[in-house]
C-alpha cells in the first residue's frame, strides 16, 4: 500500500484510450494529508484528446496535472510542500521517467537499437513542466484499481475524460486507410537494402530526433513481404505522405529500419 507523507503533495494520474474513432482521456486527482492523517481529495476533471494512444495519455495526465499547478489552476498549491509525488499504475510512465531524465537526453532520444524513443516530445514536455514547478517531482508506482481507491478514482476520471474529447491532440499524425488485411507487425519486413513499392498509412514528424515515422504496407507483387504492415523511419529531407504510394529503397538493418532513398511517387 502506498505511503502518503503529509510533507508532500500527492497526485494520482491515469490515462485511458478508445478506438473507433481513436480518442483518449486523462484522470487527475490531487491528495493532501494533514498532520493527523486526514486527507483532502480534489478531483480535477479534464476534456479528452483526439487521436491518442494509452501511453500518450499516461504522459499527458502527468503533464496536465503539473501544468495546472504551474499555472495556478489546480485546486491545491504546491508552495508549502517539499516535493510532488505522482502516483501511477503505468510501468511505462514510472520506468520511463528515470530514462527521460538521465539516459535518453544523452543518446539524443534514441534507443540502443538506433530507433527513436517513442513519444519523446511528450517526455521532454513532462521534464520541462516538472522543472517549472520548482519542486522535486517523483513518479511512484501504485498497484492498480483493486488495491488503491485513489487510483480507482483517477481511472474513472480518465474514462470520463475520453468520453468527452475536445479539440486537443496528443500528437500530429496523418492517417489513411490501409489496403492490407494484415495487422502491424514490427520487423515483418526485413531490411535487405531492397528497392520496393510501399503504400504509406500514417506519417508523423518526430521533432526531437528530426526523423519522419511511417506505418506502411508493401505493395510490390514480387516482394516476399507483400501485404506486410510495418514501421520505418526516414530523415526529414526524405518525406512520404500518408495515403500515397512510393518507390523507395530501404537500408539493410531490420532492427533500425530506414527509407534511405525516394525514387518517386507511384500514381495509380
Amino acid at each position: 500500500m502506498e505511503y502518503r507523507d503529509e510533507r508532500d503533495l500527492h497526485i494520482y494520474t491515469d490515462g485511458s484510450s478508445y478506438s473507433g474513432p481513436r480518442r483518449g482521456g486523462v484522470g487527475i486527482l490531487y491528495v493532501v494529508v494533514d498532520a493527523s492523517g486526514s486527507e483532502r481529495v480534489e478531483p480535477y476533471p479534464q476534456a479528452g484528446y483526439v487521436g491518442a494512444t494509452n501511453q500518450q495519455m499516461e504522459l499527458r495526465a502527468a503533464i496536465d496535472a503539473l501544468t495546472a499547478l504551474v499555472n495556478r489552476r489546480a485546486p491545491v498549491s504546491a508552495v508549502s510542500y517539499r516535493k510532488i509525488v505522482i502516483w501511477s499504475d503505468s510501468t511505462y510512465l514510472v520506468d520511463g521517467y528515470n530514462s527521460a531524465q538521465f539516459s535518453w537526453p544523452q543518446s539524443r532520444w534514441m534507443t540502443r537499437d538506433g530507433n527513436p524513443v517513442a513519444n519523446a516530445a511528450l517526455w521532454k514536455e513532462l521534464l520541462k513542466t516538472a522543472s517549472r514547478t520548482r519542486k522535486r517531482v517523483e513518479i511512484a508506482w501504485v498497484e492498480g484499481h483493486r488495491r488503491s481507491d485513489h487510483n480507482k478514482t483517477a481511472d474513472k476520471l480518465a474514462k470520463e475524460s475520453a468520453q468527452q474529447p475536445g479539440d486537443r491532440r496528443a500528437s500530429v499524425i496523418k492517417v489513411r486507410r490501409k489496403k492490407s488485411s494484415k495487422p502491424v507487425e514490427v520487423g515483418s519486413v526485413h531490411m535487405l537494402g531492397q528497392r520496393t513499392t510501399i503504400h504509406v498509412i500514417t506519417d508523423e514528424y518526430l521533432g526531437p530526433q528530426r526523423l519522419n515515422k511511417y506505418k506502411y504496407e508493401v505493395m510490390s507483387k514480387a516482394s516476399p513481404f507483400r501485404g506486410n504492415v510495418d514501421i520505418a523511419y526516414s530523415v526529414r529531407e526524405v518525406y512520404l505522405s500518408a495515403g500515397h504510394t512510393y518507390r523507395v529503397r530501404f537500408n539493410d538493418d531490420t532492427a533500425a529500419p530506414r527509407v534511405v532513398k525516394l525514387y518517386g511517387e507511384v500514381v495509380a
